[in-house]
């Protein structure tokens, strides 16, 4: 009968009673399978901590490689929250009040990606989010700052550009975001022009003006 040390793995002589190299009762087998579920616990902990030490070193090294928000930034920020918040959107509000760390440019990782006429972007599930200087300076007042960060805020939720469009365009009259007051503005004309290409199906009523079923005439769009 060959004794395999259960502690050291080292096998010994058939009629060894302690272990040569680790000096282990070889007589004992029981104590085997829990030994090696305890080895196969520390193991598991010691790469879960390996693991959420690697990704927090990753998330400090988003936010140290880009710049905060000025004051006057700050203050602009909260404002469009708050109309968010009055309006009822109290989950996007909430996140983007409490849970979201604001760069005014870009991270490492941000800056290896490709953008065109970005207003923000955000880093998902970090809720990272960079504000660009358009954001801003091109938005006619914080209504459409309010426009631009639900939109990202869907973002944070996991949620990808369909839905993000999709979500603001059916539920921009709610905040006060309306073709009457905003319809010359450059996000208004932008934002229609993408929603329309990510969801096409909202904008299938010739009637209406640019197609859109959202408008005053259709209040259940499809």
């Amino acid at each position: 009968m060959i004794k395999k040390c259960s502690n050291c793995r080292l096998v010994n002589y058939p009629d060894a009673i302690l272990c040569v190299r680790c000096d282990t009762d070889l007589s004992a087998p029981a104590t085997v399978k829990g030994k090696r579920s305890t080895r196969f616990l520390v193991r598991a902990a010691v790469c879960l901590c390996v693991c959420l030490a690697a990704l927090f070193g990753f998330y400090l090294s988003l936010i140290a490689s880009a710049k905060s928000l000025t004051l006057d930034e700050k203050k602009a920020v909260r404002a469009a929250i708050q109309i968010l918040k009055d309006k009822g959107f109290s989950r996007e509000a909430m996140m983007l009040e409490n849970f979201t760390v604001y760069r005014s440019n870009d991270n490492w990782l941000n800056a290896s990606v490709e953008k065109e006429n970005a207003y923000a972007a955000t880093n998902f599930p970090f809720e990272i989010m960079t504000l660009y200087p358009e954001f801003f300076t091109i938005p006619v007042d914080d209504t459409e700052r309010a426009a631009i960060l639900l939109h990202e805020a869907r973002h944070l939720q996991g949620k990808d550009e369909e839905d993000a469009y999709r979500f603001v365009w059916k539920n921009r009259q709610k905040f006060g975001w309306t073709q009457d007051a905003y319809n010359d503005s450059h996000i208004w004309k932008g934002v229609r022009k993408q929603t329309r290409e990510y969801a096409p199906d909202l904008f299938v009523c010739e009637q209406n003006e640019f197609g859109d079923c959202t408008g005053r005439q259709f209040l259940n769009p499809p």
